[in-house]
């Protein structure tokens, strides 16, 4: 026998015995499906791999009569314990299962009912089917649940499953938790139990440290890291008390154990704790107080046992620490925990894709796969931002599997003596820092679960067990503020590959004081618009210079779009930055409870220049990323010039100028609209039954809201009003008076000064000529941002833009795909709603050069159509008019005539998408700026280019 343990008689294996010759059974009987031939060498073995001798405990075609008289025969039979039925490869094992039923059923008839079987094993020599006809209860489940239990899976994965089979060489028996994959559910109960031990007063750094050592004894048990399986779940449920008043001494015995060396050992302990390894790492090293349990936290714990932890994955593992957190903690911690698949966007094109396509051009030639395979041991990684270690670990995870298939084209079919001398990849390539002490011990213990878990793959490969254990590497994971230390301290970039990670996502008004200072720290005085994330940028930008390092940062998409980007990138390309990859916005799913959504993108970088870039760009922030490639990405992530859009106070070429609508500075945001200067329908109807002279004083007020959504709302515009019409309305003189103690009470002198002058807004900018009014907020699902005249008797408020004395010709311009274009692109988002801007936008915005007669009246005429098929609907809201959804045909096909005229004031072939069009505006900004940088003084030229005065 291949194993030399078929003839063993009664010599009693450990698990890791049992276990590594499992995964050589399975290899040593892949791909055979001869039932007839093979089938009792097949169970012989089988029995072999426990070091059992099988026919000292069962016997091949065991004959039983049916109760037709018939006989029967059983494939294999072991009288009250185990009936096997085998079939050939590719068989049902259902009918199988049928089978060995009828013979059981068969069994009890002819009156052998002692002989009755608790399992029946079926196979086909390719799957293995368990099922155990008497289920013990689950822990914690309802009385009388006593469902039957089957475990079903490939040959391939017998040592995963091994201690199922633990009643043939006489280990305790027990129920089969369930098998399926770990999933959110399994972070929803970790979190219970945080919930019920934090009920109990057992909180803070005792707690999560609790909870990560619970974690890595939950996964251990169900991957071998422990001896026998559920070593752990199963010594807790035998030893505690019903109350689970004592499982806190347990569990405190059980990780002392766990942080001693076999050699240091008593000689007194306990069979069922004998098996736990020592495990090292320092993670069971701190003694904690007590936790104090009840039957509550004992079953809450035990639910979590009923897991299969070991298809854990490396994400989960983080959203299961993000449970331990609360939503305020995590919010001020930027911790916005990510999905895999997000995570991968980021690995693969930083590194992986490219180390997988040169895999692909090794294969089949030993020294190249021997030159890559050197290539991934010598790698560093750093997350300094890291977290759980999410990035870290799936990043691990892909090098693995990829030395993984090196392995197997340099050493397919050779039996392996030293798997640890083979796989060289480990956890010591891998740095981090993170501010927060418990996420960086979460960080390590994933990375040696994720080694665990790769070792069981190469174990699978090589038919040999490998386990590294007691923890000799460890991750190098730095507790601290990355943006306080030196990184070159934790890995000389000489010795660095690459950087990634997706930094705290803390905008401006979310900033505690210390992350206020530390932007301060990174950029100096002038900071003020950048958000939190961008100070990584500035730290990695310092670290790479003059090396080959490429940086992948997840960010949020307000650092590539609106004002921050001429601040932040005119800064970073001064280190000679260039954007190797980039992840136009998508939205950031999280798998964590209470789940952050933040709209982001991906930038990958380095310091120096790249033959090829990809440009990823979504159809919708939650939909699939198209694959682009790109001759040159931008700081706006569009495949165009290194041009930066900052605020211009003049349009660039002679558009007519835009301002803010007029701002009321009437009252406290958070007081109802009753309290200044605007109206609503009923007080309107008050004021004029009070004062019916002050109807002329009593205008429509439009502001972006009102304009999109025909919300109906007044204001009090009193600029010509005389002094004693205040006086006749004592319902308007308390109005008034309510507004003037607001402003004398302001904080801000300006706003204390406008107090003399309360029966006026506090800045006024209403023309007196038909306007454009543009809102400065809208949706990010519309086409184009709805824009309309207004006559000057309808007050426009700050929340709009407006274009006194604009012509058909700038409407339609403003209106079209060009515009709208332009505006996605360098524009900012309020959340994800665009946020149009006068000195960003608009003042940048090239207009067409010089386009002829016949050009621009093509364009007003097609303004007019739009403006046209609008009035065909004047009861519908623009909102509704421009959903992409129900926006009317006949709109549509206005809009698409507009666009048309007007690309062709710039040029006579059409534009195929946005991407082309924004790639040719940025390309004449280049162009009409340069004259300017070219008069300006050299301290100057930048700031010009960037669209300064």
């Amino acid at each position: 026998m291949p194993f030399g343990l078929g003839i063993l008689a009664s010599m009693r294996l450990s698990w890791n015995e049992i276990r590594a010759n499992a995964v050589a059974f399975a290899g040593e009987w892949r791909g055979e499906t001869r039932e007839d031939a093979e089938a009792k060498t097949f169970w012989d073995e089988f029995f072999g791999v426990f070091g059992l001798r099988r026919r000292n405990v069962a016997a091949f075609e065991e004959p039983v009569r049916k109760l037709s008289g018939e006989w029967g025969y059983i494939d294999l039979f072991w009288p009250g314990t185990v009936l096997v039925e085998h079939k050939s490869r590719g068989k049902d094992l259902s009918k199988a299962n049928a089978q060995a039923m009828d013979y059981i059923r068969a069994l009890i008839d002819s009156g052998r009912e002692d002989e009755v079987p608790r399992f029946v094993i079926v196979s086909d020599f390719e799957r293995i089917a368990l099922h155990d006809l008497e289920p013990e209860q689950h822990p914690g489940a309802p009385p009388l649940n006593r469902l039957p239990a089957t475990l079903e899976f490939p040959l391939q994965d017998l040592h995963k499953y091994i201690h199922a089979f633990g009643f043939i060489p006489g280990y305790q028996r027990h129920v089969f938790a369930d098998q399926a994959p770990i999933n959110i559910k399994a972070a929803e109960r970790l979190g219970a139990l945080r919930d019920a031990l934090e009920a109990s007063g057992y909180t803070g750094h005792a707690l999560k440290r609790l909870l990560v050592r619970l974690l890595f004894c939950l996964f251990a048990e169900k991957t071998g890291i422990f001896d026998p399986r559920d070593a752990f779940s199963l010594y807790l449920q035998n030893h505690a008390r019903e109350d689970g008043s004592d499982m806190g001494l347990h569990l405190e015995e059980i990780f002392e154990l766990l942080d001693t060396p076999e050699s240091a050992r008593s000689r007194n302990l306990p069979e069922d704790l004998r098996g736990l390894p020592y495990v090292n790492g320092g993670l069971f090293a701190e003694r904690l107080r007590i936790a104090h349990f009840d039957r509550a936290t004992k079953d809450a714990l035990l639910r979590c046992s009923m897991f299969d932890w070991s298809a854990i994955s490396p994400a989960i593992f983080g959203a299961l620490f993000q449970s331990v957190l609360d939503a305020r903690e995590r919010r001020q911690i930027g911790a916005h925990y990510t999905t895999e698949q997000n995570i991968l966007k980021v690995v693969r094109s930083l590194f992986l894709d490219e180390l997988r396509a040169e895999f692909d051009r090794a294969r089949g030639d030993r020294p190249r796969l021997k030159e890559l395979h050197e290539k991934l041991f010598r790698l560093r990684l750093m997350d300094p931002a890291c977290g759980c270690g999410n990035f870290l670990v799936i990043s691990y995870r892909e090098l693995r599997l990829l030395e993984l298939d090196i392995l197997q084209g340099l050493h397919a079919g050779q039996q392996a003596t030293n798997i640890a001398l083979l796989a060289r990849v480990d956890v010591d390539q891998f740095y981090g820092i993170e501010i927060e002490e418990w996420p960086a011990r979460i960080a390590e213990v994933a990375m040696w679960l994720m080694d665990h878990q790769m070792n069981l793959r190469v174990a699978e490969m090589f038919g040999k067990y490998f386990v590294r254990l007691p923890l000799k590497k460890s991750p190098t994971i730095v507790v601290g503020n990355a943006l306080r230390m030196d990184w070159t301290g934790i890995l000389p970039p000489d010795e660095c590959s690459y950087v990634l990670g997706n930094p705290p996502f803390v905008g401006k008004k979310e900033q505690t004081d210390e992350q206020k200072a530390d932007l301060a720290f990174i950029w100096g005085h002038g900071a003020g618009v950048l958000d939190y994330v961008t100070c990584w940028y500035r730290k990695a930008a310092e670290y790479i210079k003059g090396t080959n390092i490429r940086v992948g940062f997840v960010s949020t998409n307000s650092i590539s779009q609106g004002e921050q980007v001429g601040v932040l990138w005119a800064k970073l390309l001064a280190y000679g930055l260039k954007i190797h990859f980039a992840h136009t916005t998508f939205a950031w799913q999280s798998e964590a409870r209470g789940k952050a959504h933040v709209h982001v993108v991906i930038i990958g970088f380095g310091a120096f220049d790249v033959p090829t870039r990809t440009l990823f760009e979504y159809d919708t922030p939650r939909g699939e990323p198209h694959a682009l490639p790109a001759r040159n990405i931008n700081a706006y992530l569009a495949d165009a010039p290194d041009v930066l859009v900052t605020k211009r106070t003049m349009p660039l070429n002679g558009a007519p100028e835009i301002s803010y609508g007029s701002m009321m500075i009437d009252k406290a945001r958070n007081a109802g609209d009753e309290e200044g200067l605007i109206i609503s329908d009923e007080e309107r109807r008050l004021l004029l039954t009070d004062c019916p002279a002050l109807k002329a004083y009593l205008r429509r007020l439009f502001g972006g809201d009102e304009f999109l959504n025909g919300v109906v709302r007044w204001c009090l515009w009193l600029v010509d009003a005389p002094p004693s019409l205040v006086r006749e309305s004592p319902r308007l003189h308390a109005r008034i008076e309510r507004v003037r103690r607001f402003r004398l009470t302001s904080g801000r002198e300006q706003t204390r000064k406008l107090a003399t002058t309360p029966t006026l807004f506090g800045e006024i900018r209403q023309p007196s000529t038909r306007y454009l009014l543009i809102p400065k907020v809208s949706s990010e699902t519309r086409r184009y941002i709805p824009v309309g005249f207004i006559e000057p008797d309808v007050i426009a408020s700050g929340s709009a833009l407006i274009v006194p004395g604009a012509s058909h010709y700038h409407f339609g311009v403003l209106s079209s795909a060009m515009h709208n274009a332009w505006m996605r692109y360098v524009g900012g988002r309020m959340k994800s709603d665009y946020q149009y801007s006068s000195q960003i936008v608009y003042n940048n915005f090239v207009w067409p050069a010089d386009p002829t007669l016949k050009r621009k009246q093509a364009v007003e005429a097609a303004a007019r159509d739009v403006l046209a098929a609008r009035k065909q609907f004047a009861a519908t809201s623009l909102a509704d008019l421009y959903d992409p959804v129900a926006m009317p045909p006949v709109l549509a096909k206005a809009h698409a005539a507009l666009d048309r005229a007007v690309e062709r004031c710039y040029r006579p072939q059409p534009f195929a998408n946005d991407r082309q069009r924004v790639e040719y505006l940025f390309a004449l900004f280049a162009k009409a700026t340069a004259p300017l940088i070219a008069k300006a003084k050299p301290a100057r030229r930048q700031r010009i280019a960037a669209g300064g005065a």
